[in-house]
């Protein structure tokens, strides 16, 4: 995406803090046979890649699309009631908020590897139970940690310590706060990140987690409190109290940071909206934001979604009702669209022109998290989509939010009354975004272009009740399911047309219990997993092929893996094994062999293989497939054998600037006797001294066998030798040279940042310094200057003995920044002055002359009067005063009044109380000649 400049076009209010240039098997037969062939049928369906996706965060991805497109077993040919329904359930100690997470094959010490969801629940305990099953030991969690300790004083926050709780059947329905937001999960350091709230010896606290994917235990660093001080434009400051904020945003994990967002716990009470960022690694804060500094409220709550985050990594909230300023000049971004820099830092926002309205009647955006579209055609490719309470939806340009304007002239496209109240996000997949509001049909809608179609393409033939996020499965753009709660019950659509496919209302069996406000279902994996109060309820398919061991092994080429492969035949729906059912095992060719490589599952259904790997490094897959089931992948891997020679991969005999990087880095491979690459083997580079960089001076060799170092060659020209040494191998030499570099760097040495009024000088020239690449100064060469008004005197100008050179700068008549531009070759500098307005010099009317009203009262328009210099630069500031020269009349506000940042003045006038025509004069400091407004009684 490129680059970008905002800047306030007519409508546009507010005062700016930032700048950026920147898819039925039909009826079951009756017969047992019957049953079995359709069920191995069924099976059949199932995909290779079962057990191989990840949901790391809220809604699945940082777009918050709330779409997994990586779904090859449920589709809308076995999605019914007769081949899906829940299959088995865990209990939990209180109701969970937070969305379930899922990640395949954890590495869970002493019980194995583990396909995991992780679920969080209010009473602050984190579970991580098997995903597939909850037979044997996997009855009990695979792990679970609790962040209370009552011997210890620690509770979670509940009674007064829980501002505006509510009893279980009403409002947001919980006695006890800990564990709000979804998680967030970062598979690349096996880390689950948990924001829970404790109650510690009479004070309440929220403190960030980071804890290990397959224990449960605290990583190191971890936890942190979480704490926050901010302070606002006009000297506020504001700190983070953990009483009166609420975690319900689900966390993001994007540029290497943790964002948390916080609002209030529904009362309208000493609370603030907060985005704080923390580093994934240290867990130490990197940024903070408040949405409303200086009067609180204006909630990021998003109705539990998580923020959103695009490809550029700006991060994007959802906020809402609080104090709006941001016409008078403060920082109240209420009912706001929000774009933070990776930082906090705000880049844009988009405030709806009727915040007033949306205000006073509680109907905010923040009851909605965002969703980011893929990029689209023109004309509006980069697009993210609100809606809110109001029903409205909003097509916003990423690219420029458009700030606040009250006509909203900024929007794409607003669609008024096409959607009930949302109180969830919705969903986007395939060229549609679904929308499943309050009291309304669940709609879809087409996207072309950046815009929605403005009426649905699909709709339910029922209204649903409540107010639940949408989520959608597919493999890739087909067999799409959009799943979505109902009346406190699972259903399950076409995506194509929105036609019922099942719901758990429809067979006892599958009634769910109670569930809370806001929950969303994931599916991941063939099964769809939801969190109740009381419980973690997993529903899916009736027969699967599962590994008991042996995937996920890493040995040496041409050699057996150290643990056999071992594959289980399961009967899905009870979870039992199937004995006696015939199983190939097969790598796709690539090698390797089995041992034996086919056979039957014994009588507890397992069958075992010893897998001998190719003699190629590399990643392979194993199958395991058997007729009537679906196939069942094991990724194993092959690393190389011990090392035996090191060869060149690249970089020799290159010419390069002194004191430059060469373009290519100069690269070893360090090789075993079959040819791959060695992983693990560090290499050594050197010059001899000779003043070169190398970048690293060692380095250890990837899983190609490759090591690679970047040369930056020594200031003085001349020819060089790189050496490449490793421990037992002969060594490797690259031969480089080095020429002289060109000019290339202009640097202001002084006069950057002055300001000078308007048709005056700079009071100090511009004066920079050239120097070549590795900074030596140049002298004689020529340094033009250019600016896009005033005059320089001296331009172009030649450098000294001491690569100097300077010009005089005129200001123009316009008030404002300039930017003067240096350039040498390819060497450039911007100077950044300032052009400001003149004395004041004139004074003109610019609105409320010649008006006719009754005698004693006050004209309806105010006597408006503009200041401006010589150059006609509005000036601020200036004492204007108001007189009717004894007349008897009056001024409706303090009297005289200054100018205001556009030279403007404002008085209101209260005629005498006896008919008549008044002369009344509004004279400004400094300008000889007054402004007459002429005015009359009646």
């Amino acid at each position: 995406m490129s680059a970008m400049t905002l800047s306030c076009s007519p409508g546009r209010v507010g005062s700016h803090p930032f700048s950026v240039s920147d898819k039925s098997l039909g009826s079951r037969p009756r017969s047992a046979a019957r049953i079995l062939v359709v069920i191995l049928f069924a099976v059949s369906l199932v995909p290779v890649a079962f057990g191989q996706m990840t949901f790391p965060t809220s809604h699945g991805d940082n777009a918050r699309t709330g779409t997994n497109t990586n779904e090859t077993l449920l589709t809308p040919t076995n999605v019914d009631k007769n081949n899906f329904g829940r299959i088995f359930s865990y209990p939990i100690d209180y109701q969970a908020l937070a969305q379930p997470l899922y990640v395949p094959g954890v590495n869970i010490p002493g019980k194995g590897v583990h396909n995991v969801v992780y679920i969080a629940t209010m009473a602050d305990t984190v579970y991580a139970f098997d995903a597939q099953s909850n037979v044997g030991p996997n009855a009990a969690p695979l792990w679970q940690v609790n962040f209370t300790n009552s011997s210890a004083g620690i509770t979670t926050a509940s009674g007064p310590f829980l501002p505006c709780a509510t009893t279980e059947d009403r409002g947001p329905g919980f006695t006890q706060e800990g564990i709000v937001a979804t998680p967030a999960i970062d598979t690349g350091s096996n880390t689950i990140y948990v924001v829970a709230k404790t109650l510690e010896n009479g004070t309440v606290f929220h403190k960030l987690h980071a804890l290990d994917l397959g224990t449960g235990q605290e990583k190191p660093g971890s936890p942190v409190t979480i704490n926050a001080t901010t302070t606002s434009k006009a000297g506020r400051v504001v700190n983070f109290n953990s009483l009166h904020q609420k975690n319900r945003p689900g966390l993001l994990l994007a540029n290497g940071t943790v964002y948390l967002a916080f609002g209030s716990n529904y009362c309208n009470d000493s609370n603030h909206s907060w985005v704080l960022g923390y580093d994934a690694t240290t867990l130490q804060q990197t940024g903070v934001f408040n949405t409303n500094p200086d009067h609180g409220l204006t909630s990021i709550w998003q109705a539990g979604g998580g923020l959103a985050a695009d490809s550029d990594g700006f991060i994007y909230p959802l906020t809402s009702e609080g104090n709006f300023d941001l016409d008078t000049g403060g920082q109240g971004y209420t009912h706001a669209v929000l774009k933070l820099s990776p930082s906090l830092e705000l880049r844009d926002y988009f405030i709806p022109g009727s915040v007033a309205y949306l205000n006073d009647h509680d109907l905010h955006l923040s009851g909605c998290s965002p969703v980011i579209l893929p990029d689209q055609g023109e004309p509006f490719p980069h697009v993210i989509v609100a809606a809110g309470k109001q029903g409205t939806i909003y097509v916003l340009n990423r690219d420029d939010l458009g700030w606040y304007a009250p006509n909203d002239p900024q929007i794409i496209q607003e669609l008024v009354g096409v959607i009930g109240s949302m109180r969830g996000a919705p969903a986007y997949w395939n060229g549609r975004i679904y929308f499943s509001a309050k009291a309304d049909k669940l709609k879809a809608f087409s996207v072309s272009g950046g815009m929605l179609s403005t009426t649905p393409v699909a709709t339910t033939t029922s209204i649903l009740t409540g107010a639940h996020a949408p989520s959608i499965s597919a493999n890739g753009d087909h067999d799409g399911i959009v799943w979505v709660f109902n009346g406190g019950q699972l259903y399950a659509y076409n995506a194509i047309d929105l036609k019922l496919l099942y719901s758990s209302h429809q067979l006892s069996r599958d009634f769910l219990p109670k569930i809370s406000h806001f929950i969303t279902q994931t599916v991941a994996d063939g099964r769809v997993y939801i969190a109740t109060r009381s419980t973690l309820e997993v529903f899916g398919l009736r027969h699967y092929l599962s590994t008991v061991g042996g995937a996920n092994q890493t040995g040496t080429v041409s050699t057996p893996l150290a643990q056999p492969i071992q594959v289980e035949a399961v009967e899905a729906y009870s979870n039992m094994p199937l004995p006696n059912v015939a199983i190939t095992f097969s790598d796709g060719g690539k090698g390797g062999s089995f041992n034996p490589p086919s056979g039957t599952t014994n009588g507890n259904g397992v069958i075992s293989t010893t897998y001998t790997l190719p003699a190629k490094v590399g990643a392979y897959t194993v199958t395991a497939t058997s007729s009537g089931f679906g196939n069942l992948t094991l990724p194993e891997s092959a690393v190389a054998g011990v090392p035996v020679r090191m060869i060149n991969a690249g970089g020799s005999g290159q010419t390069g600037a002194a004191g430059t990087a060469l373009p290519i880095l100069l690269g070893v491979t360090v090789q075993d006797a079959n040819k791959n690459g060695v992983a693990g083997i560090t290499v050594t580079f050197d010059d001899g001294g000779k003043g070169g960089v190398l970048n690293p001076p060692s380095a250890v060799t990837d899983s190609t066998g490759k090591a690679r170092t970047a040369y930056r060659l020594p200031n003085l020209p001349g020819k060089y030798f790189v050496n490449a040494n490793t421990s037992g191998l002969k060594s490797l030499r690259f031969g480089e040279t080095a020429v002289a570099g060109p000019p290339a760097s202009v640097a202001i040495v002084s006069g950057d940042n002055q300001s000078t009024s308007a048709g005056t000088n700079l009071p100090q020239p511009l004066k920079v310094k050239v120097t070549d690449q590795v900074g030596n100064a140049i002298s004689g060469t020529s340094v033009t200057f250019t600016t896009p008004s005033g005059s320089l005197t001296g331009s172009p100008a030649t450098t000294d003995s001491g690569g100097n050179a300077s010009v005089s700068y005129t200001a123009g008549t316009m008030a404002g920044p300039v930017t003067i531009t240096a350039t040498a070759g390819s060497g450039t500098a911007q100077f950044h002055e300032t052009v400001t307005s003149g004395a004041a010099a004139n004074i003109g009317i610019s609105g409320g002359d010649g008006q006719i009203g009754s005698a004693g009262s006050q004209l309806p328009l105010g006597l408006s009067v503009i200041v401006d210099d010589q150059y006609a630069n509005p000036v601020s500031g200036v004492t204007v005063t108001f007189d009717d020269g004894g007349a008897g009349g009056g001024f409706g506000t303090g009297n005289p009044v200054l100018t205001d940042d556009l030279g403007a003045a404002l008085q209101f006038y209260v005629l005498p109380p006896s008919p008549g025509t008044y002369a009344v004069s509004a004279g400004a400091a400094g300008v000889a000649v007054p402004a007459l407004f002429t005015e009359s009684g009646q």
